[in-house]
């Protein structure tokens, strides 16, 4: 009977999404052993000379059996000495015992220590030697007893982390503040409070054969497609790496089309912002250790959304998401529409301007393409210095390059006054669509080429290409262009327009939810909500 309970065990350890564990690259589940000397041996063999080690051994139980041994592991930093101390360790040497009812086996003393004496709210049963690795990695104390075949491990983590602050890419005037941190639990705790409903389910899963990263899944169960769920967990599980980090790890193994420029799995520091996400019936993806959360699918329009649209006035939100759409095909389009213009089409430039910008461009050594492509790469140089740069220093540089720089070398004659306007608007332009700034600074290239090789005939063919690329990308089985294209109607209230909220009643079509109602649409007979009518009033 014991020996099919620890089978049973073991091979519930053993149901982990990063498949089975290795340990010098040989598979090792070995259960434990009833010798608590050899099963120290077995975890100080594994953590080498770790100097963070910590294992408390002590007695407890009958005084007159003179107590029965017990070892206590955990990692130091990694828990919290508190609950060591008060809520294990006290319990069990002040008020320690097995059973007064006589002799008792060694289940039956575990499950009595675990059920009558540890004052932990977490406490699990692990029976191999590969599961208390783990819990000790993750924070947990792990408790064994000589005579025992199994350990319990014992929730008490406490290592430091960051306080739950403003996000820096995502600022907020009208909108909560609060951003997500590098704590797991944290996050989802901060979605659990926007979403107050049991039907917000997360799934929990170890991906990283090395790190044994925490990935939580979340979606809103009777919303979220169930074919949605088990692709997200499907690709998931198909992930055998050493290393998952972050979520941009995550994002390149899991994303449909890897060898796009544009995003297709959106990001977030935001709770309200995740929130939103998932009651439209999308599955957001949490990792321990990263203050970003990925939602799918993906579309399009999400890059010129923002989640203080549906805070503001529609109107507003309407006029901000038209200028985010501007400034993305100004970044896009500009540096090739003024190098084609200035190189082949010269007789669509006003006469006037054409004689400035000739009258500039005197004493320039290099043709359009070249001294719009310096400019390009020094504004790179000088967006990446002003990121990696301590945040004084970085201001500083991006101010200092953008002046001196800029005007000393239209003075020196090595660009044209020109060339620096337009790509000063390319870039402004650029940071007014944060979300996919990345996509845009490659394909910007692509189209300076076209317009330098062939003009405007050039930046049509690029143009139609990178459409033609966006009309063939799928997000996790959503088409990336909807609902522009294929067109669908009741999808448009959310595009480069945002309808009021009371106008948008259902759900996007193409994310496939199984409630498409978001609200309840009221008779033709009824009153409109705040319309100032009164109950038992007669007109």
């Amino acid at each position: 009977m014991l020996k099919q309970q620890h089978e049973q065990s073991k091979e519930a350890d053993g149901n982990n999404w990063s498949g089975e564990e290795k340990q010098g690259g040989k598979v090792s589940a070995q259960i434990l052993s009833p010798e608590l000397k050899g099963n120290l041996d077995a975890v100080r063999a594994r953590f080498g000379e770790s100097s963070d080690l910590i294992i408390r051994e002590f007695f407890f139980g009958k005084e007159k059996d003179g107590g029965k041994k017990a070892a206590l592991i955990f990692l130091d930093g990694m828990v919290n000495l508190s609950t060591i101390n008060d809520d294990i360790i006290e319990p069990l040497m002040r008020q320690g015992w097995l059973s007064r009812r006589g002799e008792t086996s060694d289940l039956s003393g575990m499950d009595e220590i675990r059920d009558r004496l540890l004052t932990v709210g977490e406490v699990k049963t692990v029976y191999t030697y590969n599961k208390v690795t783990e819990a000790c990695l993750s924070g947990d104390a792990v408790l064994m007893t000589e005579g025992s075949c199994k350990a319990l491990d014992i929730g008490a983590k406490g290592w430091e982390k960051r306080a739950v602050s403003e996000p820096t890419s995502e600022t907020a005037i009208r909108g909560p503040r609060e951003g997500f941190t590098e704590n797991l639990r944290t996050n989802t705790t901060m979605i659990r409070r926007k979403i107050k409903d049991p039907a917000l389910k997360i799934r929990a899963a170890v991906i990283g054969k090395r790190t044994h990263t925490q990935v939580n899944i979340l979606y809103m169960d009777g919303i979220t497609d169930p074919e949605l769920i088990c692709e997200v967990e499907r690709r998931l599980k198909k992930i055998d790496t050493d290393v998952v980090l972050a979520t941009g790890y995550l994002e390149e193994y899991i994303e449909d089309s890897p060898y796009t420029a544009f995003p297709t799995i959106w990001c977030s520091e935001k709770p309200d912002a995740v929130a939103g996400k998932l009651l439209e019936g999308r599955v957001a993806i949490a990792v321990d250790g990263s203050p970003f959360v990925m939602t799918v699918p993906m579309l399009f329009v999400e890059n010129l959304q923002n989640a203080e649209d549906y805070i503001t006035r529609s109107y507003y939100a309407t006029m901000m998401r038209i200028l985010r759409l501007v400034a993305f095909s100004i970044s896009l389009f500009a540096p090739a529409v003024y190098i084609a213009l200035t190189t082949y089409h010269q007789e669509l430039v006003p006469t006037t301007l054409l004689f400035t910008i000739a009258a500039s461009a005197e004493g320039v050594p290099f043709p359009a393409v070249v001294e719009v492509g310096i400019m390009m790469v020094i504004f790179e140089i000088l967006r990446e210095a002003g990121i990696r740069m301590p945040r004084p220093v970085g201001q500083t540089i991006s101010i200092v390059g953008a002046l001196v720089m800029g005007e000393a070398a239209v003075q020196a004659g090595i660009v044209g006054a020109p060339v620096v306007i337009v790509v000063a608007i390319t870039a402004v332009s650029s940071f007014a669509i944060p979300f996919i700034t990345d996509a845009v600074a490659i394909l910007r290239w692509f189209l300076v080429i076209m317009a330098a090789t062939m003009g405007s005939f050039g930046i049509t063919i690029g143009a139609l290409i990178i459409l033609m690329h966006l009309a063939s990308l799928r997000s996790f089985g959503s088409r990336y262009l909807a609902p522009v294209a294929p067109f669908q109607t009741a999808d448009l209230k959310d595009t480069a327009v945002r309808s009021p909220l009371w106008a948008m009643r259902t759900r996007p079509e193409e994310i496939k939810p199984q409630d498409v109602k978001r609200e309840n649409i009221p008779s033709p007979n009824d009153p409109p909500v705040g319309s100032g009518d009164k109950q038992g009033e007669n007109p």
